[in-house]
């Protein structure tokens, strides 16, 4: 299933109806070579891509893993349907994919081994969330520029209040 439950095939309900009781699966086994690695938020931004270069630098000096996560766009549409209250529909974004793309022909990947994570949801949480997942020793992000950073608070800048590991912020 792909919800992050399975069904239990050796438990029943405690009903007696004999339907099968859902439990999270047991966490995947993540590849040592990214435990203790290095983090760094990409979205193909100029300053991602200089919080990437920064990111893979470290990764060879510490001659660890490099988990790039891209935080993906979920658009929220609402769909009306005559009188009937409005539905929201998660609209996938696709620039994922291109990213992923784009980083496998990169040169300057090719003497640090890397990863390429997708989240869905708010960019700060779900950065500190892969952090901790892989035990990171440093989550590296590019500085948010522009009105949207002055108005509503950067990303590097609630990440780095909010993080409990080190967070470096590249211009």
């Amino acid at each position: 299933m792909t919800d992050g439950t399975w069904p239990a095939t050796d438990r029943r309900d405690g009903e007696g109806n004999g339907e099968p009781v859902l439990r999270e699966q047991p966490s995947r086994a993540l590849d040592p070579l990214f435990q203790h690695g290095v983090v760094v938020g990409f979205d193909g931004s100029l300053s991602s891509e200089r919080a990437l270069a920064y990111a893979v630098g470290m990764a060879k000096r510490s001659q660890c893993g490099l988990v790039i996560v891209h935080v993906a766009n979920r658009l929220p549409a609402t769909v009306w349907a005559g009188c009937e209250p409005p539905v929201f529909v998660d609209l996938p974004d696709h620039r994922t994919e291109i990213l992923g793309l784009e980083l496998a022909c990169a040169d300057f990947l090719a003497d640090v081994p890397w990863i390429l994570v997708e989240r869905g949801g708010d960019i700060c949480h779900e950065i500190e969330e892969v952090g901790r997942e892989y035990a990171a020793d440093a989550i590296v992000v590019g500085s948010t520029h522009g009105l949207l950073g002055k108005l509503f608070g950067s990303v590097s800048g609630r990440l780095a209040r909010r993080a409990n590991r080190p967070v470096i912020v590249i211009p």
